[in-house]
């Protein structure tokens, strides 16, 4: 067998898994719709959807999971955004992007979305059942953020965990902001650009603390050079670069600079 076959099996195996998914999901969710939560067993999802009961809990470990198919290969996908980030990228901003596919996720089907938010508003097992899908989205993002945490930006070390995961805590809110809005109305508008304008608000208010260390790695013509008072400048050629804390006197940044000059 060649290695360019391997891959395409393990494609096509994923595309049938999800495939199956997606049928349990759409069968579960008429019987939700018609017989009610309570009244609807794993046998009937099955049989609706054309399969025995075993196939069933091959894909799901119970009914209140059935209506939320994609979440699995939604968070592959997320992973893959963050592990497949630029160097110089702001890992807020990275996280931001992995979380919009979680967005393109509801936006692919936006009727089915809707129909899936009323049942998850009437029915609180599948209400929990959404909880526990974002909460580990939100532990991967903080997760990540944690390993990009500068601890030089901030005073106090033990920063570093509340910071990432307050951070990773407010992306995955505001998604959830927007797309609960977009979905009350019934799945109209651009929820992207809705989604930007939300995570600008993020980024303005948690912004620092993340991606200093990794820009310095990135730009390896940038050496580091004379330090006092929380600033830091580099040179490369005739170029000075200037990095300082905000609440560092103008007095001591000017010193710097200077010093660096001098060098």
């Amino acid at each position: 067998m060649s290695d360019t076959a391997k891959p395409s099996r393990s494609h096509a195996a994923s595309s049938q898994r999800l495939r199956m998914r997606r049928e349990l999901a759409a069968a579960a969710m008429e019987l939700f719709a018609t017989k009610g939560y309570e009244a609807t067993t794993v046998d009937e999802i099955a049989a609706t959807a054309g399969v025995a009961r075993r196939t069933f809990f091959r894909h799901f470990r119970a009914k209140e999971e059935a209506i939320f198919p994609d979440h699995d290969d939604t968070l592959v996908r997320a992973q893959a955004v963050l592990e497949a980030a630029p160097a110089h990228e702001n890992p807020l901003d990275t996280v931001c992007r992995g979380i919009k596919e979680v967005m393109r996720m509801y936006a692919a089907s936006p009727k089915g979305s809707v129909e899936r938010y009323k049942l998850t508003r009437e029915v609180p097992a599948l209400r929990e059942r959404e909880i526990a899908s974002v909460a580990r989205y939100e532990r991967l993002f903080t997760r990540y953020l944690l390993g990009h945490f500068d601890e030089a930006a901030h005073r106090d070390g033990d920063d570093d965990p509340l910071l990432a995961e307050v951070a990773a805590s407010a992306v995955v809110t505001a998604h959830n902001h927007v797309l609960r809005r977009w979905l009350r109305n019934g799945a109209v508008g651009d929820v992207e650009a809705q989604l930007d304008h939300a995570f600008a608000i993020v980024r303005r208010t948690f912004g620092t603390g993340f991606g200093a260390n990794r820009l310095a790695a990135a730009e390896p013509g940038l050496r580091a050079g004379a330090t006092g008072g929380g600033a830091e400048t580099r040179r490369e050629d005739e170029v000075l670069v200037t990095v300082a804390r905000t609440d560092t006197p103008i007095g001591e940044i000017m010193r710097t600079i200077e010093q660096a000059l001098r060098d």
